[in-house]
């Protein structure tokens, strides 16, 4: 790579972004963290892929999220991610937090699912070749299995620390009464649970029911997803269905009679984030950042322009007493 085309990280990134402590631990993650869930897989513009990351980057987000299956195929987001690290940010390794998951379908036969030994050891093995690294900095075990002892699985991830292959654990999408049970086996293991991973959003809100006030006892930090309930939380629904839109290309994470349902609440709230000088997507994130449990927000982008948009969110994230009266009205009619 000749020095011309070499990407030099923007001197200034770290003023342009807040950090908060994670749980109890030492590590600060970024208000705002980039997952690569969509648009790093094989057939996704390679180029636009790294130009994501370099904005990300370069805007102070220090956090990008995967997970074994991310694509598609499942593996691509990583083989992706991995070559752009070597190519551009092999020297800004030590100023990454990269994580990983196992826990969903990853390959066939019955050792490439849900939470035994074998599974999460052989996946975090291909996960770490697959980005060339020799540790990712948070494994997750990315959904609760109820067949596998729950010893088994948290046991695993403690082996994971002891051996060098990740620096801390986490969990997602466990229930309160399971997570709970399985903080109490990481910390009598000596690794306790530095981070928890659910989804929440204006419109899907199960973290409430215990789990928000678990993580702040227990001193576990939460990393949210989803945060614009799959595009639902901007102004793309509002006049209705763009062809090129998520629920009308693949409705399997969004229905298009769930979003037709939910129009009048999306305009509404629109409403309320005009008031606020925002649009609706950066008032939905700053909205999960008014909690101070939660630790940071994971956003999905296809442009740069999107995550530009979404730094704006960190800047207002305080609201009054009858917005949030409003907001919770409408989002529960």
């Amino acid at each position: 790579m000749s020095k011309k085309n070499k990407y030099v990280a923007d001197e200034n990134r770290y003023e342009k972004m807040n950090y908060r402590r994670t749980g109890n631990s030492g590590l600060l993650l970024p208000e705002l963290s980039l997952g690569l869930w969509h648009n790093f897989g094989k057939n996704d513009d390679f180029k636009n892929a790294r130009n994501l990351l370099k904005c990300a980057f370069d805007n102070g987000i220090t956090h990008f999220d995967l997970a074994n299956n991310y694509g598609p195929p499942y593996g691509s987001a990583e083989t992706t991610f991995g070559k752009i690290l070597k190519k551009d940010f092999k020297n800004y390794r030590d100023e990454l937090i990269i994580s990983s998951k196992a826990g969903y379908d990853m390959w066939k036969g019955p050792y490439g699912d849900f939470g035994s030994k074998k599974y999460l050891t052989a996946s975090l093995d291909q996960s770490l070749k697959r980005m060339d690294l020799d540790y990712v900095d948070i494994f997750y075990h990315h959904r609760p299995d109820y067949e596998t002892p729950l010893e088994e699985t948290m046991g695993t991830l403690d082996l994971m620390v002891k051996q060098g292959k990740a620096l801390y654990v986490g969990l997602s999408n466990y229930q309160p009464e399971r997570a709970e049970k399985a903080f109490k086996i990481l910390k009598d293991l000596g690794t306790p649970c530095l981070i928890h991973q659910p989804r929440y959003s204006i419109f899907d809100r199960w973290v409430e029911n215990g789990l928000l006030d678990l993580l702040g006892n227990e001193k576990v930090g939460a990393i949210c997803f989803s945060p614009l309930a799959q595009g639902m939380l901007t102004d793309k629904y509002i006049n209705g269905l763009p062809k090129d839109s998520r629920a009308v290309k693949d409705g399997r994470y969004l229905q298009t009679d769930k979003v037709l349902e939910m129009v009048p609440k999306i305009k509404m709230l629109n409403d309320i984030a005009k008031k606020r000088d925002q649009n609706l997507a950066q008032m939905a994130i700053s909205w999960i950042l008014k909690d101070d449990r939660i630790t940071s927000v994971l956003i999905g982008a296809s442009k740069t322009s999107q995550i530009l948009d979404s730094l704006k969110a960190i800047k207002n994230t305080k609201f009054t007493k009858e917005e949030l009266v409003e907001i919770d009205t409408i989002a529960s009619s």
